[in-house]
This record gives C-alpha cells, structure tokens and sequence, in this order.
C-alpha cells in the first residue's frame, strides 16, 4: 500500500493538525495510508526562556525538516504562523489548508474583555506582538511572559498566575477549548501574527510525488492571503523578536491587507493598509512594507532587534 508518513511535534494541538491533514490525504486519495511521525524538538523543550533568546520559532521546524532529509518523513505539518519567512533550501510550501479563525482570544476567567481588566492586572503573553498591542491599548496593566502548550498556559491561568492570557483562537477551537474564549481580539483594531490560524504543508522540493498528493489540499485564497502576510514579513525581516502583526483578506474587489509594527516596550504603533487585486499578493505585501518603513517602523525594528541581541 501507498504510505505516506507527517512529520509532527508531540504537542496536542500539532498531533491535532496533523491528524487534520492526515484525514483529509486519506479522504482525497482512498487506498493511501497515511501514518504519523511525532518529534519532540528544540522548540518544545527548552519552555524557561522566550523564543527570540533562543533561536525563534524556526525552533519547531528543525528536526521536523531533518527527518525528511534522512527519509524518515515525507512530510510535515506546521502551524503557518510557525514557519520562517524564508524556507531552508531545498523545502517548499506544497499546500496551506483553508484558514481557521486568524484572530486572537482574551481568555479570563472572570473578565470578558480586555477594557474590563482592572488597573494593574497581570496578562500572561511571550508574543512581543501582542505586547506591544497590550501596551498601546492598556499600558496600565502588568505583562509576563508565558511559555508552553495550550493546556499548560490555561493551567497557569486557573492556577491565579494570571488575570488574563492571549492565545490564538484557532488553537483553543482545535483542541476543542473554544469555550475558554471570553472574547476575540478583532482586525483591524488588533492584528494577528502573520499566517494566524492557517495549516501549512511542508516537503522536500524534489519529491512530485509528495506535492503531488498533498496539493490537492491547498485553499487558493488562504494560500494567496498568506503569501501577501509573509512577503510583508519577509521585507520587514520580521521574525519572533520582531514585533510584527499584519492580517490579508480576499473580498470582490480584490484583496485588503493590514500590518502594524509595535514596540513591545512603549506601545509605541505603526500602522499601514493596502488594498490591491489578487493577483499578485506579494506585490501587496511589499507594497504595505515600504509603508510601515517609511512611517517609522524601522527604527522600532532596529531597537527590537538590538534588544534580542541580533
């Protein structure tokens, strides 16, 4: 029988996407057995210090990407907003499923917005990105950093650690926790990261097969909306220790594109948006860069980066 094997972190929302994936390839190609490789990797074990101190989010693609070299996976399956904005030679995107929920969700317990936080209150997020949207909205309130799986931050936040924590909506409504969801952080107001709430499939760039097989689960528009978000990105040279937000939608008239740049210590916001046709999303993409630059975003950027010790 036709295998095909995912490469996959061992943690519940990525054994989740991974069974997505999984399910769908088996769905689209009866007879094709499809099986998992789950991997523990850099990203998943070092959890006491932020990601932009230790390497950033490329940490949870490494291992993934090893095992495809060595042969041990044809595939693997990301949260897109993990991915780096350049992919290691000789790997590409071959689909990027229909995009979940991209917002972001306050989850308290016993607050249901963000403007109901009293003065002071602690809210847990390690995303530079959402602390920077945090301090511009609310700079009265205490922020601390927060690491490790879904289960674990809402664990932290019964456990009174916290008043508030900022997850991503689409990976509480995955693992089944949409009820956690006191309310959701809205576009354009408050963006998300970059490919929020969309599945990407990687795989090695010479393997048709491969690409052949899992591009039939590629959503044209989601796929398009993210291209527009990471060419942005990818101008900016915006990474984990790079406060950098931006959200694409596709509507008659074409596609709409939103990106910010936040300093995560003053609050401090540049904003920009661009609509353009779909055809080509990452002209857009570049197009909404040069706005935030020219605006100031570069010297936001640099005193980030000088902050992560790049």
């Amino acid at each position: 029988m036709d295998t095909l094997r995912i490469a996959t972190r061992k943690s519940a929302l990525a054994l989740w996407q991974a069974e997505h994936v999984a399910e769908r390839l088996r769905a689209a190609h009866p007879g094709l057995a499809v099986e998992l490789v789950p991997m523990t990797t850099r990203g998943d074990r070092v959890l006491d210090r932020p990601l932009a101190a230790i390497g950033g989010k490329g940490l949870f693609l490494k291992e993934l990407e090893v095992a495809m070299q060595e042969g041990r996976a044809d595939l693997a399956v990301h949260s897109c907003k993990d991915v780096p904005m350049v992919l290691e030679d000789g790997f590409v995107l071959s689909a990027v499923l229909q995009r979940a929920d991209a917002a972001d969700a306050f989850v308290a317990n016993d607050f249901r917005r963000l403007d109901e936080l009293p003065p002071g209150a602690r809210v847990g997020t390690s995303s530079l990105r959402r602390q920077a949207q945090l301090r511009a909205r609310r700079p009265d309130l205490v922020l601390l950093d927060l690491r490790g799986n879904v289960n674990t931050r809402l664990a932290r936040l019964d456990a009174g650690d916290y008043d508030a924590i900022i997850l991503a909506c689409a990976g509480l409504q995955r693992l089944g926790l949409g009820g956690r969801i006191a309310s959701r952080l809205l576009s354009p107001d408050w963006l998300p990261a970059v490919a929020q709430g969309a599945i990407a499939i990687e795989c090695r760039a010479g393997d048709a097969r491969t690409i052949g097989l899992t591009g039939v689960l590629d959503d044209a528009s989601t796929h398009r909306c993210v291209a527009a978000e990471r060419a942005m990105n990818r101008r900016l040279h915006g990474n984990c220790s790079v406060p950098v937000a931006g959200h694409a939608l596709e509507d008659g008239e074409g596609m709409q594109l939103w990106g910010l740049v936040g300093d995560a210590e003053s609050g401090r916001l540049v904003r920009a948006q661009a609509q353009a046709g779909a055809g080509d999303p990452e002209a857009l993409g570049v197009g909404v860069a040069e706005r935030l630059l020219e605006d100031g975003a570069g010297a936001i950027l640099a005193a980030a980066v000088a902050r992560a010790g790049h």
